[in-house]
């Protein structure tokens, strides 16, 4: 059963959204404080987690920024709980790395949906739905959700290597924003549209160099642009 860390000062929130979790076979775990969930992420186990952008001791942001910046959990998927559905705040917590989104007051439906579906991208595929794929200086492997740059190591978020696989499948095939949009979130009520694309093409980008594999065609979208898989 999927372990999930909520990191938010509101301590009122936690009992009763781990009983709504568990009908979704999600379990839940809470810390009031940034150093109480950064000592329980280095314990281990945790396979999400959920930040709150208001906390003390460091906002959501720089936690974020603390937990990416740890090689043990640069690939941990982060759901943020932005303030009030701000657009700087979804836009900030993107640009940092998390791999989702979700304004206060929310439906505990929809974080257990949005939940399942950061959890599904972190998880490998089976060994037939995926080969490896080889590029110049870029492979890809899809089971063990593995990247090699020039045969270097590439920490991805689940988000980035999806995003990477899913034009790498088909190169030279132009994808527009919707249609990425669409395939990483499962659905089309996405309230931060084109921008949540070129945010994550962008950190995917700084993530590959000084490969530049992935092209801008204007009013189109993105390609992948290093050639037939070997």
């Amino acid at each position: 059963m999927p372990r999930v860390l909520l990191i938010d000062d509101d301590e009122a929130l936690a009992p009763p959204l781990a009983a709504y979790l568990e009908r979704f076979d999600l379990t839940l775990e809470a810390a009031a404080r940034p150093s109480a969930g950064l000592a329980r992420l280095a314990r281990g186990g945790i396979d999400a987690a959920i930040l709150d952008v208001m906390l003390p001791e460091m906002d959501g942001f720089e936690l974020c920024r603390r937990i990416r910046a740890d090689p043990a959990l640069a690939a941990l998927p982060i759901l943020m709980l932005t303030a009030r559905g701000e657009l700087s705040d979804k836009v900030v917590g993107l640009e940092l790395g998390a791999d989702d989104y979700l304004p206060k007051p929310f439906e505990p439906r929809e974080l257990a949906a949005r939940l399942a579906t950061i959890l599904r991208r972190a998880r490998p595929v089976a060994a037939n739905v995926a080969p490896e794929l080889h590029f110049d200086g870029l492979s890809i492997d899809a089971q063990r959700r593995e990247v090699l740059r020039q045969g270097r190591p590439v920490e991805l978020t689940g988000t980035e290597f999806e995003l990477l696989l899913l034009l790498a499948r088909e190169p030279q095939r132009v994808w527009s924003r919707d249609e990425i949009l669409n395939r990483l979130r499962g659905h089309d009520a996405l309230d931060l549209h084109t921008r949540a694309v070129d945010i994550l093409v962008s950190r995917l980008r700084r993530k590959l160099e000084p490969l530049d594999c992935i092209k801008t065609l204007r009013n189109a979208g993105y390609r992948f642009a290093a050639g037939a898989p070997a």
